[in-house]
């Protein structure tokens, strides 16, 4: 075989290890769907629920016409109702496909919003931590939290840390 035959037989097989992937997390996204509206029927709940694959996982939302006021209820305090609802909705795609699920699950924009804060205090707190040259340590964090704000620092140009035991683990933005 030559180079270039390698290169395009590698090719089609990456491409369709792709193809595999989006197949099966679109695959998590409906069995989250259906378990989700299952949930929303019980509970007698207006929501639509809305798919999409991003990276390496299935992003599932459920979405309100208006400002409704119960939907919001299913976020919880600091989001920790929701938290609850995504290890349910990622134990019934568990038991359907016998497979660990990474799914994500935002209800009424509140990860879309979280995701936006936390990646201007990671940015904030990687512009302390080159400025004073001091490490900075941050609150405790669940671990979606931690890796939002990793990725800030990282884009930013700076590396970070996780340290402490759940639920106290918390970032360092380490200094240049």
């Amino acid at each position: 075989m030559t180079e270039g035959t390698t290169s395009a037989v590698e090719a089609e097989t990456a491409a369709s290890a792709d193809e595999s992937l989006i197949a099966r997390l679109e695959q998590e996204g409906d069995i989250a769907a259906d378990y989700l509206e299952g949930l929303l029927d019980i509970a007698d709940l207006d929501g639509d629920i809305d798919m999409d694959v991003e990276g390496d996982r299935a992003l599932v939302s459920i979405v309100s016409d208006g400002n409704d006021r119960a939907i919001q209820r299913l976020v919880g305090q600091d989001g920790e109702v929701l938290e609850a609802l995504q290890e349910l909705t990622r134990l019934a795609v568990h038991r359907e496909t016998g497979e660990r699920s990474r799914l994500m699950l935002d209800i009424a924009g509140f990860r879309a919003r979280k995701r936006e804060e936390l990646a201007a205090l990671g940015a904030k707190a990687a512009e302390q931590a080159k400025r004073t040259g001091e490490q900075v340590k941050l609150r405790p964090m669940t671990p979606f939290e931690r890796k939002v704000v990793h990725d800030a620092v990282a884009a930013a140009g700076l590396r970070s840390e996780s340290e402490g035991e759940e639920p106290q683990r918390c970032v360092v933005v380490l200094p240049a």
